[in-house]
């Protein structure tokens, strides 16, 4: 995980292990129409759903706005694009997360329904209705609105600068692997939208309009809505594996590193060990 853009994807993959290792959980209260796991887990599980959507799309967004600096300023990427600092801005992602985390890990409870089933909810504090609605448009701006319009923005900027530009760099086979990483970042965006988006708008519409949750299609609606969005956690694995050869190569060095180990010879002749004032040289003529 050498790149900045492979610890964003790293990062991206983290927050979606963490969604589908809850999905027995949340397939289980679906099939047994209550929630049999108490409230300890529920805390877990409801906090998990609220830090893998930010999460996830906190790194897009990065993910967008490094593709931007990389094709549209090269040279200024040669400081921003660095390993260390992609790492600090994931430890940020997390850390910001936590800002709706943790407050809905404390207001997670278990409560006995009228018809004797246990639900799993949130309990907001009095106004209940209002926390309830100032939360559910707070996550539609700050989790859909506002990281769409910076990707948007972004890839708009992109597709201008590629279209006008035959040559970005000094070489074909750089402007490749420039044009190649930036359009896998576009699909995996561009799935995290369509299967966002429609919970987003499914939420936002109940809060500002009196829908009636009885209607079987409305519950239909509901669950495939659920559905898609955890759909996205499971499609993704799948697209760095098509998408990105770099990435694989790069996670199974991860995942086995005694099978990536070099020789002293390889060692020697490694590319690695040049100097950092050698790497800003050639990357100076031919920006990654």
């Amino acid at each position: 995980m050498k790149t900045a853009t492979n610890i964003y994807i790293f990062n991206l993959a983290l927050a979606d292990a963490l969604a589908t290792s809850t999905l027995p959980f949340q397939s289980a209260k679906y099939l047994m129409n209550t929630w049999p796991f108490g409230e300890f887990l529920c805390k877990v599980i409801l906090a998990i759903d609220y830090y893998n959507m930010f999460t996830s799309i906190f790194t897009l967004t990065m993910m967008s706005v490094d593709r931007y600096i990389a094709v549209c300023h090269p040279v200024r990427a040669l400081d921003f694009r660095t390993p260390a600092k992609a790492k600090m801005i994931n430890v940020c992602i997390w850390i910001l997360s936590s800002a709706i985390g943790v407050p809905i890990m404390v207001m997670a409870v278990t409560k006995v329904t009228d018809k004797g089933n246990t639900g799993c909810m949130l309990q907001f504090p009095q106004p209940d209705w209002c926390w309830d609605t100032v939360t559910k448009i707070c996550v539609f701006i700050f989790a859909f609105v506002v990281p769409t319009l910076v990707i948007t923005i972004c890839y708009g900027l992109m597709i201008l600068r590629l279209k006008n530009v035959r040559l970005l760099s000094g070489s074909k086979e750089k402007d490749r692997n420039m044009r190649r990483i930036t359009h896998m970042v576009l699909v995996v965006v561009a799935v995290f939208i369509i299967c966002w988006t429609p919970i987003h708008i499914f939420i936002i519409l109940r809060t500002m309009v009196q829908i009636n949750s009885t209607n079987p299609y409305v519950i239909a609606s509901w669950h495939l809505c659920i559905a898609l969005g955890y759909m996205n956690s499971s499609l993704n694995p799948l697209l760095y594996a098509f998408l990105d050869k770099n990435f694989k190569r790069c996670f199974s060095d991860f995942c086995l590193p005694f099978r990536s180990k070099k020789g002293p010879e390889q060692l020697l002749q490694s590319p690695q060990l040049h100097t950092r004032a050698y790497h800003r040289v050639v990357l100076v003529r031919k920006p990654v």
